[in-house]
C-alpha cells in the first residue's frame, strides 16, 4: 500500500474536494481520483461515496481515516528515527483567541514533552491579521477560522469544526433560544472576527432583531459578562472544552449558523514545514483523543 495514496486521502479528506486536494499537492483532479480508485480497489471498501456531486467520505471511509492518520505518522516517525534526525528548531505561531484556553496550550504542551529541542512562539490575533501575518512571513502558521478565500500561497489544514451556541446566566428563566435571543440585552461577539461575521450574518438571516449591548473580540470576557446575567451571547463552542468555571447555560441552537471551520494555515513549500506538520497532527491529535473521550 502506497503512503503516497495514503497522504492523499488524508489530504481530500481535509480540503473537502478531490479538486481542493489537487490544487494543495499541485496534481491534476484525475491524478488524485486515479489514486483513490487504486487505494480503494488496494483495500477492498469504498471510501467514498460518488453518487453526489462532490464524492464525500463514506461510514468505512471515515473509519479508515484515522487509521491512516496513524499510519502516515508512524512512517514519518520512522524515517526521521532511521536517519537519526532531532526534531529542533523554532516556530512563530499565531492562534485566535478563542483557541488560547484550551487547544492551543493542550498541544503545545504535547508538543513539549515530545521534542524538548522544539520551540514555540505564540501570538494571539484576528483570522484576518493572522493570515496577512503568515502571508508576509512574519509568522510561521497560525490557527485560524477558515476565511471563504485564502492568498494562493497559503495552504490550511482543517483541524475542528466548532458549532455555534447561545450562552446565557445561570438565572435564565426562558427555555426557547429564539425567545431569548429576541427579549434579552444581546451582547455581540466582535463583527472584525470571521465568526462574529457569520453569527451576524445568520441573525440577519433569520430577521432576529437584538438589543445590543456591547461587542466584545474576548470570549472569556462575554462569558464573564453573560454570567453576571448583563446579557447572551452567541460562541463558538471550544472543540477541546475546559472546565465551566463561570455560572452559565448553554443552548442548542436548532438550524443555527454554520460551524466555525478552524484550522491552520502556512505558506506552501516553506522551509520549516517538517515542523508545522508536527505542529499540525498534534492538534489533530488534541481534538481526536478530545472527542474519543
Amino acid at each position: 500500500m502506497s503512503i503516497r495514496r495514503l497522504r492523499t486521502f488524508i489530504k481530500v479528506a481535509e480540503e473537502g474536494s478531490f479538486t481542493a486536494a489537487a490544487n494543495v499537492a499541485f496534481v491534476t483532479h484525475a491524478t488524485v481520483s486515479q489514486q483513490m480508485k487504486h487505494l480503494e480497489d488496494e483495500l477492498g471498501v469504498a471510501l467514498f461515496d460518488r453518487s453526489t456531486r462532490i464524492p464525500t467520505l463514506t461510514e468505512v471511509g471515515k473509519r479508515i481515516l484515522q487509521k491512516a492518520r496513524d499510519v502516515v505518522e508512524r512512517y514519518d516517525a520512522m524515517v526521521l528515527e532511521s536517519l537519526n534526525l532531532e526534531i529542533r528548531g523554532e516556530l512563530s505561531f499565531g492562534a485566535v483567541p478563542t483557541s488560547l484556553s484550551g487547544l492551543v496550550p493542550i498541544a503545545l504542551k504535547k508538543l513539549q514533552q515530545r521534542y524538548d529541542g522544539l520551540h514555540v512562539r505564540v501570538y494571539p490575533g484576528l483570522s484576518i491579521e493572522l493570515i496577512s501575518q503568515v502571508e508576509r512571513g512574519a509568522l510561521d502558521a497560525a490557527i485560524v477560522t477558515k476565511p471563504i478565500r485564502l492568498p494562493h500561497n497559503i495552504q490550511y489544514t482543517s483541524v475542528a469544526i466548532e458549532t455555534i451556541e447561545l450562552i446565557t446566566s445561570a438565572e435564565e428563566a426562558l427555555d426557547d433560544p429564539i425567545e431569548i435571543i429576541r427579549s434579552r440585552p444581546f451582547i455581540r461577539f466582535s463583527r472584525r472576527a470571521l465568526v462574529g461575521s457569520v453569527i451576524d450574518e445568520w441573525l440577519q438571516k433569520q430577521r432576529l432583531p437584538v438589543t445590543e449591548t456591547m461587542e466584545l473580540e474576548s470570549l472569556d470576557t462575554i462569558a464573564t459578562m453573560v454570567s453576571h446575567n448583563l446579557g447572551v451571547s452567541m460562541v463558538p463552542r471550544s472543540c477541546v472544552p475546559t472546565p465551566d468555571i463561570l455560572p452559565v447555560k448553554h443552548f442548542k441552537l436548532d438550524n443555527g449558523p454554520s460551524g466555525r471551520d478552524i484550522g491552520l494555515i502556512s505558506r506552501r513549500n516553506t522551509a520549516k514545514a517538517p515542523l508545522i506538520d508536527l505542529l499540525s497532527t498534534t492538534l489533530l491529535d488534541t481534538v481526536t483523543s478530545v472527542e474519543s473521550d
